[in-house]
Parts: C-alpha cells; sequence; structure tokens
C-alpha cells in the first residue's frame, strides 16, 4: 500500500524582489495511515512550509508530493482545494471558528463542502462533536467556548467527511496543560484507533511523547527523526509496544 503522504527531494523557495530565501532543501518523509508523526524544530526551520505542501496548500518549488499515491506537487492552485476536500482536515492554531456560527454550523459548514446536508449534516455533526467530548456545547458560539473546547471544534470540523490525513499546526500552544493533553490525546486515537496519519507540527516538548515518530526540522532539513523518549512529567502515558520506523 502507498504511504499516506510521500514527500521526495521536496525543496521549497520563497522570492521576493531579487531576494530569495530557501525554506525547505531536499525533505525525503513517508507518512503512514495509523500513524502520529511530530514535526518539531525550532521558529524558522520550514515546519509550517512542509505542513502546507503536505495539506496541498502550498506548491513546492521543486520535488514529489504524494497524496494517498496520486503525485499533487505538479497541480496548478485551482486544482489543489479539491485534493484537500476530498483528503485532508486541517486543525490550526488560532481554531479558525466562524464567530458568528454555533459549534454544531462550524462543523456542519464543512459537511456541506462535502455535499452533506439537512438532517444527516445536522446528525454527523452532533456525532463529532460529542466524539470529542462537546455533546452539552452544540448550540454555543466560539466566544461562550474556552480555547480548549474552540480546539475541539475545530478537531471535529477536521472530522467531517472522514479525511485519510489530519494536519494540526501547533494545535496546543495556547492551551493549559490539562487541556493540551486532552487534545494531543485526541490526535493520537484518530492515528492508532481510526487509523488516520497525523501529522502535528509542535513546539510543545510536553506533547513529544505521544508521537510515533519525531522529525526535526533544522534549516529546511531533516536533522533527525526517531521515537519519543520515555514519557515523563504531566504527559505521562503507557510507552507504545512497537513505535513506527523513522522514515
Amino acid at each position: 500500500m502507498h504511504p499516506a503522504i510521500a514527500v521526495r527531494k521536496l525543496t521549497k523557495t520563497y522570492t521576493e524582489g531579487a531576494t530569495s530565501s530557501p525554506a525547505l532543501r531536499g525533505i525525503d518523509l513517508d507518512v503512514e495511515a495509523g500513524e502520529l508523526v511530530m514535526l518539531m524544530g525550532p521558529s524558522g526551520s520550514g515546519k509550517t512550509t512542509l505542513l502546507s505542501i503536505m495539506g496541498c496548500i502550498l506548491s513546492p518549488t521543486s520535488g514529489s508530493v504524494r497524496i494517498a499515491g496520486r503525485e499533487v506537487s505538479h497541480l496548478s492552485q485551482k486544482e489543489l482545494p479539491a485534493v484537500r476536500l476530498a483528503n485532508i482536515g486541517f486543525v490550526f492554531q488560532g481554531f479558525n471558528l466562524f464567530p458568528t456560527l454555533t459549534a454544531a454550523e462550524n462543523v456542519e459548514l464543512m459537511l456541506d463542502l462535502k455535499g452533506i446536508r439537512g438532517e444527516v449534516a445536522k446528525r454527523r455533526a452532533e456525532e463529532l462533536l460529542e466524539q470529542v467530548g462537546l455533546s452539552q456545547k452544540l448550540e454555543s458560539f466560539p466566544a461562550d467556548l474556552s480555547g480548549g473546547q474552540k480546539q475541539r471544534v475545530a478537531v471535529a470540523r477536521a472530522l467531517a467527511g472522514d479525511p485519510r490525513i489530519i494536519l494540526a499546526d501547533e494545535p496546543t500552544a495556547a492551551l493549559d496543560s490539562h487541556t493540551g493533553r486532552h487534545v494531543i490525546e485526541t490526535m493520537q486515537q484518530l492515528a492508532h484507533a481510526r487509523g488516520r496519519a497525523v501529522v502535528v507540527v509542535t513546539h510543545d516538548s510536553r506533547v513529544a511523547e505521544f508521537a510515533d515518530r519525531i522529525v526535526r526540522i533544522e534549516d529546511g532539513l531533516i536533522a533527525r527523526a526517531h521515537s519519543p523518549e520515555p514519557p515523563a512529567g504531566m504527559y505521562c502515558q503507557e510507552p507504545k509496544a512497537s513505535p513506527a520506523p523513522a522514515a
């Protein structure tokens, strides 16, 4: 079977006038279904650029990107949205919820994009919000939700349409320890129990032990890919019996 995501010799250079800034300088990486991969590294190392290319938001300067076996690096900006909609769910640090819509309506909006509407969409939104522990907040607006609750709505929305890939950019950055643990446990469950390929960009070392694999990015290159260290501290969990090998 194909990896859920496969990138080869991936580069990305940003150009402004006569100035060129390489963000990625030759990345090779596979992400398998059922695996939680964390991208870690200093600010400006290329983590979010890599996530954006994996998510078909940005196009690479060169190299190969395959989503579920399909080459997408050559697709135009007009063609990429269909690939995103069919395969990928996003969880953003800033939540990106519509303030005038309830929690349920925010999830239903994504279902509408997938062609699921009416009572079917309403029931599915309720099921997704119940799955992330928000069955009592269906009619709440974002302004009435805590940061952790907003993030869980964002997770439920990302699951709408049953995507095979979940991409999350700093999902615990603005959360306290307890809430951050709950969010990252949800991500882990999506990978292990539901067979999703989950990629998380994070600076939060407390969540690292939940990863199957940690990929450290420095200066646009993979500096190291490894299994997490034995758990310690507030985000403790049972060690995994057979962590996924590094790519």
